[in-house]
């Protein structure tokens, strides 16, 4: 069972009881005869018993979920000073919105043929914004697929997005990853992978190199790596992976899962046995908290924290498990409704969104209304579209493009495959609409 609560609380493992000092082991509970515990290296505090009793998970108390606000967007904790602004509050709104429209208008156009793949974040958009709004804009990000609202609140602008949907000429990629890939070496995001959980190995290997970094440079300000995962992502092997080395490395990282209850076909009641993926954090020796992922205020105030944790003594690791739903699809290419009710998604979209308890929230203060939502979801439709229209319309990167930034310069081979494209291209005309990309059929010329 999971309970709600309004204290935020990390769940600490256990101090180890010893320290260096001057090179030598310092033992701070001695090894004497009648000890209650010996320090076996694989598990240095634990105490002895003579009791024949296995620790059985049913017999333990879920994590509770950190929360700040109800479902009707009314703060828990009576006297509770909630430390936002109202120009703040309405900025995460609007990104969350934008998110949301954007969406809803890119799931349509893959039905329509005009996009090959898309995937939304309905349900999740309190996630990634509010944890995007307490990271430093330095931290660096690896994203799995479901955090367009962290690039929408960096600065990433509907064009970017847009650009990398259609693979235009202006998609900094190229062309050469699917759509939702996306990536800004400007905003400090590390370009999203189609591989399950690829993504938070080398987010601890990140976060240690920065570790490094400031260790030769203490006047540098300390950055650390927010690394975002679902919990089907979890069950991989990196993940284990990653969370050994970050602990044993004490890596500046935070691991944000979002727990949306669904690994594409999979319910995560059917993905594991134990207390979802918190538990598993205190098992490698990581701070660790759960947090109410449809409430952006709670999850803002987690990530907060966290990254002061991720910041203390030189750097540790901290993991978010942030509990949420998905209220669509996995993807375009998934029908959820063949493993899940349909009453089900409309209940959850009802009870319980991040957009709509957040309005509720700031209604609440006199910060927004309904015709401020009238005016401003018509406004962020039509934004959406412009972009949209104006990214289809745009031409593709250059054929070329797809044979350059393997090697500083173009090898042999390179130039051989080239020209047999061009030949092939040359050979049956009708089958290649080569007008459609920058420089056509020229940008094959080695």
């Amino acid at each position: 069972m999971i309970r709600a609560g309004s204290r935020k609380a990390f769940v600490r493992p256990p101090t180890l009881p010893h320290r260096w000092v001057a090179g030598k082991r310092w033992e701070s509970i001695s090894q004497r005869p009648g000890s209650d515990r010996l320090r076996f290296p694989g598990a240095v505090n634990s105490p002895f018993t003579n009791i024949l009793a296995f620790v059985r998970p049913n017999e333990k108390d879920a994590m509770p979920t950190f929360r700040v606000l109800d479902q009707e967007g009314m703060v828990m904790q009576k006297n509770k000073e909630v430390d936002v602004a109202q120009d703040e509050a309405i900025r995460w709104y609007k990104d969350m919105l934008t998110v949301s429209i954007m969406d809803i208008i890119m799931f349509d156009a893959q039905r329509q043929g005009r996009l090959s793949f898309y995937m939304v974040s309905a349900g999740e958009e309190g996630i990634a914004v509010g944890s995007a709004s307490a990271l430093d804009p330095a931290d660096v990000i690896f994203a799995q697929y479901r955090e367009t609202g962290i690039y929408k609140y960096r600065g990433f602008t509907l064009d970017d997005f847009m650009s990398q949907l259609f693979s235009n000429r202006n998609d900094p990629g190229r062309g050469r990853n699917m759509p939702v890939h996306y990536g800004s070496r400007q905003l400090n995001m590390h370009t999203i992978s189609s591989p399950l959980a690829t993504q938070i190995p080398q987010a601890a290997g990140a976060a240690y190199a920065l570790k490094l970094q400031h260790m030769q440079n203490p006047q540098s300000p300390p950055r650390c790596v927010a690394c975002y995962f679902g919990e089907g992502a979890a069950s991989e092997g990196d993940f284990h992976a990653a969370l050994n080395i970050a602990a044993t490395r004490s890596c500046p990282i935070l691991f944000l899962c979002r727990n949306n209850g669904f690994a594409i076909s999979t319910p995560s009641l059917e993905q594991y046995k134990g207390d979802g993926i918190a538990s598993r954090g205190v098992g490698y020796g990581i701070d660790t908290i759960r947090v109410d992922g449809n409430d952006i205020l709670a999850v803002r105030e987690a990530t907060q924290r966290a990254r002061e944790l991720c910041l203390e003594d030189g750097g540790r690791p901290v993991l978010i498990e942030a509990m949420s739903y998905r209220v669509s699809h996995h993807s375009t290419s998934d029908d959820s409704f063949a493993y899940r009710a349909k009453v089900e998604v409309e209940d959850w979209k009802r009870r319980d969104n991040p957009i709509t308890r957040l309005r509720k929230f700031m209604e609440s203060k006199g910060w927004w209304n309904e015709q401020q939502e009238r005016e401003t979801r018509s406004a962020l439709r039509k934004e959406v579209l412009a972009a949209f229209n104006r990214a289809e319309a745009e031409k593709k990167p250059p054929l070329r493009a797809m044979f350059e930034d393997v090697y500083s310069e173009l090898t042999e081979e390179s130039q051989e495959q080239m020209k047999q494209l061009g030949d092939i291209i040359d050979r049956y005309p009708r089958e290649y609409d080569v007008e459609e990309f920058e420089d056509g059929r020229k940008g094959l010329n080695p």
